[in-house]
């Protein structure tokens, strides 16, 4: 994942998006607009949901192809469906038993998954946390200065990935990242970190082979403080 963010496949996407748009009636389709939030009413299916500086609000049990913005949030309602979300400032939130059939990716965002979310490919972001609860990620999680978090039955297949930066990444020194896999959690693949990671693991958690941090065990509900 290259996280220059002026030259990403993610940054190279949204501008085209945004060149897109830009010439676009905004009227004309209450689902792909410049400004301002969009709106997927619950039940609703609508093909790409995008904008450039607002949020996207899919409600319970609604679908989109896929959902993209530069400047909000993407929030996911109870059961809905989505092909992919990105965004590049915002966070991005899964309500219970919502499910994406490809990957998340924000740049500067929280990632959050509720009980029984689904995601089938991977999870991508650079600053921001990412939070798992009783949810399964078939393709792995990957970030730079973000903490994970990951409680309840959460599942992640294809591991953990932590990764160095470089002069041309736009990220935010927020300080040692800290990784929790909690009781019950179960990731599977490599957990690999190139940069310094607090790494906590559950002595009911399940884990792959960790490479680069020494895992510090614990019992109970959470790590010591």
């Amino acid at each position: 994942m290259n996280r220059n963010v002026c030259s990403s496949p993610l940054a190279l996407g949204l501008f085209i998006a945004v060149t897109t748009l830009c010439g676009c009636d905004e009227s004309s389709d209450a689902s792909s607009r410049v400004n301002g939030s969009v709106h997927v009413p619950a039940g609703r299916s609508a093909a790409a949901a995008d904008t450039v500086n607002g949020g996207i609000d899919i409600d319970a049990n609604a679908a989109v192809t896929s959902a993209k913005t530069v400047n909000g949030r993407i929030m996911l309602g109870t059961r809905a469906r989505a092909g992919s979300l990105t965004t590049v400032n915002g966070d991005v939130t899964l309500s219970a038993g919502a499910q994406v059939s490809g990957g998340i990716d924000s740049v500067n965002g929280r990632i959050n998954l509720g009980d029984g979310a689904f995601v089938g490919d991977s999870l991508e972001n650079v600053n921001g946390g990412i939070r798992l609860s009783a949810a399964h990620v078939g393709g792995g999680i990957t970030t730079v200065n973000g903490d994970i978090d990951i409680h309840g039955d959460s599942r992640v297949e294809r591991g953990i990935h932590v990764q160095k930066s470089d002069h041309g990444l736009l990220h935010f020194d927020t300080g040692v990242p800290h990784i929790i896999i909690g009781p019950g959690a179960t990731v599977g693949g490599e957990l690999r970190f190139e940069s310094e990671v607090k790494l906590y693991v559950s002595d009911r958690a399940t884990v792959g082979h960790v490479t680069g941090a020494t895992a510090i065990p614990f019992s109970g509900d959470s790590p010591p403080h």
